[in-house]
């Protein structure tokens, strides 16, 4: 299993030196990957994020990111299709140039009909989109000369350069619902659902894997994003979490796999969806993911991204070795 970090570049806290130095301390302490998600027009989530809109664009991030380290993969969970996907393969061409092949380019169809409305595209289909770029960034990434018309992309005999470093680029599907797990299966390297519970994960995968064995192709990765709180008591930890807010949020999620009651009411209802307690309980916690099949875990600290730097150094000194 792999071990990445959600970086701080929405919000209140984003800053420079949080990403940058945040990120040069993460790599030392043996973290395998950082991630960004990706918003035009950001309006935050009202149970997990406080009002303030600032939002660092994902992909000149990771490039900034990706000059001051040497090892760590710069991943984008997830991407929203608000560029074209030239735009893309040229801007991922030329950061696999300069920091070699560290990208993964995970998508999603985004949330918000507002982002897409702003730049004209508010008619289009979002999950169409996804599947869009996935062949346009495979063709050109690979061919020269390229000429392609799927209804809503077509241009004729287009070379973009660079070409990325290795050839290609891994390309992740992103999202929660049944749906979106089928199209990883059908298409993708990688599949990371965010936030989600580990029966909804194990459900999910049955289907990919069955999905992958007739039809010959890998079965894909798996990443997660779960909202993480680790201090030296579980107390202490649960102090900084917006249970309440995760709780209607996994009650609104429409294809969850349910806890036995029915409904998400207590903090062990929230299953995979939480890593919370002190350095022990989330050894425990994360080995969970291990035994599901999770390839890589990605620990999402916007609850606590004004204590950064202490949560990288607590897991990096307290929880990775003890995984490894």
């Amino acid at each position: 299993m792999k071990f990445g970090l959600l970086l701080p570049h929405f919000g209140e806290h984003a800053s420079k030196d949080k990403l940058l130095e945040g990120s040069k301390r993460a790599e030392e302490l043996g973290f395998d990957s950082v991630w960004v998600r990706d918003h035009l027009v950001f309006e935050p989530h009202g149970e997990m994020e406080k009002p303030n809109r600032t939002f660092y664009d994902a992909l000149t991030t990771l490039t900034a990111i990706g000059a001051v380290t040497d090892k760590l993969e710069l991943g984008t969970g997830s991407l929203i299709p608000f560029r074209h996907p030239l735009v893309t393969a040229l801007m991922a061409g030329t950061m696999t140039q300069l920091l070699g092949p560290r990208l993964i380019l995970g998508f999603g169809a985004g949330t918000f009909d507002h982002e897409f409305e702003a730049i004209g595209w508010g008619d289009k289909d979002r999950v169409e989109l996804v599947r869009s770029n996935a062949e346009i960034l495979k063709r050109v990434f690979t061919e020269n000369d390229v000429t392609y018309d799927d209804g809503i992309f077509n241009f004729e005999n287009v070379t973009i350069e660079p070409k990325p470093v290795g050839g290609s680029v891994p390309f992740w599907y992103c999202g929660a619902t049944p749906r979106s797990a089928r199209l990883a299966a059908e298409f993708a390297d990688g599949w990371m659902p965010g936030r989600i519970s580990l029966a909804s994960i194990e459900k999910r995968m049955g289907v990919m894997k069955e999905m992958t064995d007739v039809s010959g192709r890998p079965m894909p990765k798996v990443g997660v994003i779960p909202p993480t709180s680790i201090e030296a008591t579980r107390k202490e930890a649960l102090k900084d979490v917006n249970v309440p807010g995760l709780l209607a949020w996994a009650n609104k999620a429409k294809f969850a796999v349910k806890p036995p009651s029915g409904t998400f009411e207590t903090v062990e209802d929230l299953e995979g969806q939480l890593i919370v307690g002190n350095p022990d309980e989330a050894v425990e916690e994360i080995k969970k993911f291990q035994a599901t099949g999770v390839d890589h875990l990605v620990f999402d600290f916007r609850f606590k991204f004004d204590r950064f730097f202490e949560q990288i150094e607590l897991l990096g000194n307290e929880v990775l070795p003890k995984l490894r």
